[in-house]
């Protein structure tokens, strides 16, 4: 397959919105091909790895694929590796998603369900399916070298799950979500890998700016790797 550098590869494990994210990269003029090819995966300047379904299902589908390992591979490489909701999630060590899963292990921590988050009193509907702010962390008040930039804290993002993240390390999250009384890991960021439980390609002007650093980011990288040649 010839595809035009630089190029994100979006995984393709039966899950996910592939297209919307697909659309979301051609609209900042990145090009990227949608694939579950180990060699394309490997060969990209960036991988993708989105997913909207049941998380059991989704890892099983990775194995099948023999993709876990080659996620793996990007995971310890400098290439940028960005989950999207569900691809989040599997970044993780272990759901509790309709019984008990392994992740990838990736990034150390559980998924867990909400806790009956309430609001007033009252028991909020689960999933959170909305639009929600994304706010700065302590560690992290600063968002400017990561996907993140030029993205304020307080920002709406668009929300759709029933399970979040909690990473073992605080300081690797980006930014917290409240939903009623609960709040909740929303973004990460760790060396080569940014993940976030919003949809960004959902999310209008703002989302799509995490897309323009990307593209910024791949580009950026390709300039540092052809000076060192």
């Amino acid at each position: 397959m010839d595809i035009q550098h630089p190029f994100a590869a979006i995984v393709d494990y039966g899950l996910g919105n592939l297209h919307s994210v697909q659309q979301a990269c051609t609209y900042v003029g990145l090009t990227s091909v949608i694939t579950n090819s180990k060699q394309v995966l490997l060969s990209a300047d960036a991988v993708i790895l989105p997913g909207v379904g049941a998380y059991g299902d989704a890892m099983q589908e990775l194995h099948r694929l023999d993709l876990a390992e080659v996620l793996l591979d990007l995971a310890r490489s400098e290439k940028p590796l960005v989950g999207i909701c569900l691809g989040l999630q599997l970044l993780m060590t272990e759901s509790y998603e309709f019984g008990h899963h392994r992740g990838l292990g990736i990034i150390e921590g559980p998924v867990v369900r909400f806790d009956m988050p309430k609001e007033d009193g009252k028991i909020l509907k689960i999933p959170h399916v909305n639009w929600n702010s994304i706010l700065h962390t302590p560690h992290n008040a600063c968002w400017d070298k990561t996907l993140l930039s030029r993205v304020k804290s307080g920002t709406f993002m668009y929300f759709v799950h029933s399970y979040t993240v909690q990473p073992r390390d605080a300081k690797i999250i980006l930014s917290t979500t409240e939903y009623g009384d609960a709040q909740f890991c929303s973004s990460i960021g760790y060396e080569n890998i940014f993940a976030c439980q919003f949809h960004p390609e959902r999310s209008g002007p703002e989302g799509i700016k995490i897309y323009h650093n990307l593209k910024k980011l791949i580009q950026e990288q390709g300039c540092r790797n052809h000076e060192e040649r």
